[in-house]
């Protein structure tokens, strides 16, 4: 009895395996994840309509619902943190992220970015909600080159040097995209493509008129290696027109650079309402049917905008072959695919991402960590800082960004429900025998000076927070106290900030004071740098800013942050904002003495540099330097120091470089601990274009390899001489 009951239980398992096992059946061989993709595109593709080709290329992809395929919101957003979305954690401005010169921080920034990303778009649709800020297609990081300081976007880069750009941005869109070789975890785009860098009030206008050098030298590099080494599964092309044509309509830009000599294989998609400009303001075509052809021949995949429902138009008006949409088509739904989204979420690693994850412990760790590592010690007079906790008996907190959340974000953020302002974080760090006090000073948006200086007389320390936030500087329209689009057109502070901080060193004397600046973006500040004794730079820190600068403050972290832009002097020692030659502009050509070099970052330890080592003396062009160097902690506490290798041509033109960054290495030690730090660079790196070739070449002769802690501040150099063969 007992053997015949397992053999009718084995018999039901047989059945039921075997049952399992059958193929699953799909009503269209495209729903099939077992096909390879692109059989599978070319399948949907042939059972749409010209209209619902059209459809499904523009961002607000409406659902097709006589073949299954639900709506699909193009555009969604995570600079520095999932944004417009509800919760999540919010990191550094990505200019401040910069600051880090930490590529391997960068990555784990964007992999938790991913996983929020992911965890919040499959409990969206677990409740029937696809609407825009919720899907995995993320139009993000701006690669754009901080030309220019009045640039109110520049905050949204990775700021003024292109290898930096290159670096950062990669780093970035690696932790974005994932690693499956299936699967893209979300989809990062690089924008905007191309020379478009302000001003904001006449983006969708100008021309950009760079010289070719400056066009490949400076303005392209980060885009191409997004694309051949990081894989960006998108790129946006930009508002503006380059060599006289609108970016989003030259097939020169899209098809003879990204596509054929890039090799780039992702969807291109226009920047929002871009395709309008091309009628309406360039001015190029006189129709909106025109535009959309134009956009569709030279490449345009996917349309931020509404002028893609004019594509049955230009196919049944001849201005355009239904191929051509076909062609545009197939890259955008690559990418759905790649993403998973008609796949059973079973077979997606990335769809079991739970919601616990979102601003999770971890994160919050994460952002500390980035916000402090973005902080920059500009100056520290007579090591004001760090402030000792023991000695601290009463410390005065003035200004108005010191409990200012909007100082923490900047813009294309989020809100994570736990912002720590830097009056809450001080708070938070003193212990119970401190006094501290607060006054906001002076408002924003008008000269008004409020009393209670009476606080100052007693203060041991002041610490003064100013600077500006998203009411200042940002995207066209968006900065409210701004009239010009968002741009700064002089880059010093506000006057009243300026005269309340000289009111608080005549009332204070000899006391220490301590100037905290928020800001995306250089500012000239040589009144602040004179009455000051420690100005720190904290950009827009995140979340965790407040906790950050205070542990700065009280030395429980050393600074380490370093300037990913030059801070000038004066306005009037910039060229004309709308001019897009690089002369005169950043460490790389600027000939005058900076307020602080690109690269500059005070730390509360000392660091030595010695033994520069290279593998040879002389190379070829395809060779890679390989650099050994020791670093000394000459000081008694932990720090870190980020080196910073450039290279400097010997008798090189006028119009060449002062030099170039190929390096950098971030090393922390102990204190009087020494490292010896090994560093490959590969010389491809010095290439410059050669506008007679049209390629790239590294020129013979010798060159100086500096290194350094700022391009100013160069510790150690040694020459070697490169061969062609």
């Amino acid at each position: 009895m007992f053997y015949k009951l397992r053999v009718f239980i084995l018999f039901i398992f047989l059945f039921f395996f075997t049952a399992c096992k059958q193929e699953v059946k799909y009503d269209y061989p495209f729903q099939n994840p077992g096909l390879p993709i692109d059989e599978r595109i070319d399948d949907l593709v042939s059972k749409l309509t010209l209209e619902e080709k059209a459809s499904l290329m523009l961002y607000n992809s409406p659902a097709v619902e006589r073949l299954g395929i639900p709506e699909y919101n193009w555009w969604n957003e995570c600079l520095h943190g999932v944004a417009r979305a509800g919760k999540a954690t919010v990191f550094p401005q990505a200019i401040g992220m910069a600051a880090s010169f930490d590529e391997d921080l960068i990555f784990r920034v964007a992999t938790a970015i991913s996983d929020e990303a992911r965890a919040k778009h499959h409990a969206a649709i677990r409740k029937g909600n696809r609407a825009q800020y919720l899907g995995l297609s993320f139009w993000t990081p701006n690669i754009n080159i901080f030309r220019d300081p009045r640039w109110g976007r520049g905050q949204e880069t990775y700021g003024e040097d292109p290898f930096l750009t290159s670096v950062l941005g990669s780093a970035f869109v690696k932790g974005l995209q994932g690693d499956h070789p299936k699967y893209l975890k979300t989809a990062a785009c690089a924008k905007h493509y191309v020379v478009h860098s302000g001003p904001e009030k006449i983006r969708h206008h100008f021309n950009a008129l760079p010289n070719e050098r400056d066009f490949r030298e400076t303005y392209l590099p980060g885009f191409q290696n997004l694309v051949e080494e990081a894989k960006v599964e998108a790129v946006m092309c930009a508002y503006n027109r380059t060599f006289d044509e609108p970016c989003c309509g030259s097939e020169y830009l899209l098809n003879d650079i990204l596509r054929k000599e890039w090799n780039f294989e992702g969807h291109i998609v226009s920047d929002c309402w871009a395709l309008d400009d091309i009628w309406l303001r360039h001015k190029v075509v006189s129709e909106r049917v025109d535009a959309a052809a134009m956009a569709a021949k030279a490449g345009v995949n996917l349309n931020c905008g509404y002028i893609y429902k004019y594509l049955p138009k230009a196919v049944d008006t001849g201005f355009i072959d239904e191929e051509i949409v076909d062609d545009a088509l197939k890259p955008l739904l690559r990418t759905r695919f790649k993403l998973g989204l008609f796949d059973p979420n079973e077979l997606n690693p990335y769809a079991s991402i739970k919601p616990e994850i979102v601003n999770c412990e971890k994160h919050k760790q994460l952002a500390y960590e980035a916000a402090a590592k973005s902080i920059v010690l500009l100056k520290n007079k007579n090591q004001a800082l760090p402030l000792k906790k023991e000695n601290l008996k009463n410390l005065l907190i003035l200004g108005p960004t010191a409990a200012d959340v909007t100082s923490l974000l900047g813009n294309y953020n989020g809100f994570s429900g736990e912002l720590t302002t830097f009056l809450e974080g001080i708070v938070d760090k003193v212990d119970e025998g401190t006094i501290v006090e607060y006054n906001q000073g002076f408002m924003f948006h008008n000269d008004t000076l409020f009393h209670g200086f009476w606080q100052a007389s007693r203060a041991d320390a002041v610490v003064v927070c100013i600077g500006i936030n998203s009411l200042y500087e940002g995207e066209e329209g968006d900065a409210m106290l701004n009239p010009y689009g968002g741009d700064r057109m002089d880059i010093a502070l506000p006057d009243n900030q300026v005269k309340f901080v000289r009111m608080v060193r005549e009332r204070i004397k000899d006391k220490p004071l301590i100037v905290v600046i928020t800001g995306g973006s250089a500012m000239a500040i040589p009144e602040i740098d004179e009455m000051a004794d420690a100005v720190l730079f904290a950009w827009y820190p995140g979340e965790q800013g407040g906790n950050a600068l205070a542990d700065i403050l009280f030395g429980d972290v050393n600074p380490s942050g370093r300037l990913p832009v030059t801070f000038y002097k004066s306005t009037n020692e910039l060229p004309p904002f709308d001019d897009y030659s690089m002369e005169g502009r950043t460490y790389k050509y600027f000939r005058g003495e900076p307020m602080y070099p690109f690269g500059h970052g005070l730390s509360y330890s000392e660091f030595e540099f010695n033994n520069l080592i290279f593998d040879k003396k002389e190379y070829f062009p395809s060779d890679s330097l390989n650099i050994t160097l020791e670093i000394v902690n000459v000081s008694n506490t932990d720090g870190e120091e980020v080196v910073q290798i450039y290279s400097r041509q010997k008798n090189n033109h006028a119009d060449s470089p002062n030099k170039i960054l190929i390096g950098i290495n971030r090393v922390d030690l102990n204190a009087n601990e020494r490292s010896e730090v090994e560093i490959s660079i590969p010389l491809n790196r010095i290439a410059g274009w050669n506008c007679e070739l049209d390629e790239y070449k590294v020129v013979p002769g010798e060159y100086l390899i500096q290194v350094g802690s700022s391009s100013a501040q160069i510790k150690i150099n040694k020459q070697i001489k490169i061969h062609t063969k």
